[in-house]
């Protein structure tokens, strides 16, 4: 893997408040690609300026937009992150070393994302170094099609890397609800396309269950006031997304105009 050059890619809408921290974390790559969706702020000012490459594209799904992103880059070797992680010092170190390995197999590595909420970054739970694939080989796969919760499918060896990447995945509480929004709709879309159904009971007993679940099994109690809050809004993500299939489920009354 001598010499090889890496493209990071990133798709965006919007992303002003936040890209700039992305990027300057990234610097280092041969290529930076920014496919963008039609954003109406400063985002891909910013991006040129700091001497990304800009493409527009359509949104289809986010599984779509990330596999036309890979696919427009100018390197096999992708480092795929979305606008709201940022690459530690010690990942980039790991990254170019594992790229530098003359005797390495791989065609991917998983990569350890941790959840930075509320300004607290999380030291325990599922949120804690979560190995996540995002770079790899095109040569060997590309992200799913999903157009929600889409994940790079790969056909070969993969490692690990111990560096983290920080993961300022809201701004605020009304960032979050504003993406919590466009993320259950989209995934009780996929839900029904599927042909899944769900009843009244499960959705409302997959609340407290699901508390408990991040709250005490996954540890989140320990990362204070952020891990409650989290563990409260990660139980309520499930409701809401079934909530909104049982929606779809339900034959549509006629609408009457009044006389």
């Amino acid at each position: 893997m001598n010499n090889v050059k890496i493209s990071a890619v990133l798709i965006t809408l919007n992303e002003a408040q936040i890209i700039e921290r992305t990027l300057d974390a990234i610097s280092w790559c041969d290529e930076v690609l920014i496919v963008d969706s039609g954003s109406t702020d400063h985002t891909t000012e910013l991006c040129k300026k700091k001497g990304c490459r800009v493409l527009y594209h359509p949104f289809q799904g986010y599984g779509e937009q990330k596999r036309y992103a890979v696919s427009q880059a100018t390197h096999d070797w992708i480092l795929a992150i979305d606008a709201d992680e940022v690459v530690t010092v010690e990942l980039q170190k790991e990254i170019v070393d594992a790229l530098r390995d003359s005797g390495s197999n791989h065609v991917g590595f998983y990569i350890l994302r941790t959840l930075v909420f509320l300004g607290r970054e999380f030291t325990h739970g599922s949120e804690c170094k979560r190995p996540i694939l995002r770079l790899f080989d095109r040569k060997h796969g590309n992200f799913s099609a999903a157009p929600v919760h889409e994940g790079v499918e790969l056909r070969g060896s993969t490692g690990t890397l111990r560096g983290t990447l920080l993961h300022y995945s809201y701004r605020d509480v009304a960032h979050y609800l504003a993406k919590f929004n466009t993320y259950t709709s989209l995934g009780a879309k996929q839900l029904h396309e599927r042909g899944k159904r769900t009843h009244k009971i499960t959705i409302v007993l997959r609340l407290p269950i699901r508390f408990l679940q991040y709250y005490l099994l996954k540890g989140n109690c320990l990362n204070g006031f952020p891990g409650l809050v989290w563990s409260l809004l990660s139980a309520f993500y499930p409701m809401v997304k079934y909530l909104k299939l049982y929606e779809l489920t339900q034959p549509q009354a006629d609408s009457h105009t009044p006389d």
